[in-house]
């Protein structure tokens, strides 16, 4: 009984509100750069469209089909996304990464509200749909820089 518990702390309300509402849901007309991450154990699919300007994020888009935890996640990043820069992208996806498999700590604002996904630590099998969004983010800031320093 105990694991029912578990999956209902996991699925909170919070995690299925943010689940419900993602921002920048839809792709962008002419991105900068589009990626498309895949997780190999659920089939959840993430696809970020970005544009920069100045080495931020200008506009952001996102294609979103994965699961609550999934969802949850991309829910965080696109509300906390748009002015960021890639070392930050790339440092959150540190930190989440960090946060499911080691222990460690959320990660910091602006995308500390991925801590309400603290309680996936013990789901090994969610993590790579939880860290979809992120790290598609942080591919196509890479490939948006270069196609500005082009």
């Amino acid at each position: 009984m105990s694991g029912d518990t578990d999956l209902i702390k996991l699925y909170s309300s919070r995690i299925l509100a943010l689940a419900a509402d993602i921002p920048h849901l839809g792709r962008l007309e002419a991105p900068d750069a589009s990626v498309k991450r895949r997780s190999p154990l659920c089939g959840s699919t993430v696809t970020v469209d970005v544009t920069i300007q100045d080495g931020r994020v200008a506009e952001f888009g996102q294609d979103v089909k994965a699961c609550a935890l999934g969802q949850a996640a991309a829910s965080v990043v696109g509300a906390a996304i748009v002015g960021t820069t890639q070392e930050q992208i790339e440092t959150a996806r540190d930190q989440l990464k960090a946060m499911l498999k080691t222990g460690g700590d959320a990660p910091d604002a602006p995308f500390d509200g991925l801590e309400v996904l603290l309680p996936a630590r013990d789901y090994k099998n969610r993590h790579a749909s939880i860290l979809l969004s992120l790290e598609a983010a942080a591919e196509a800031m890479d490939q948006a820089k270069q196609v500005h320093c082009a």
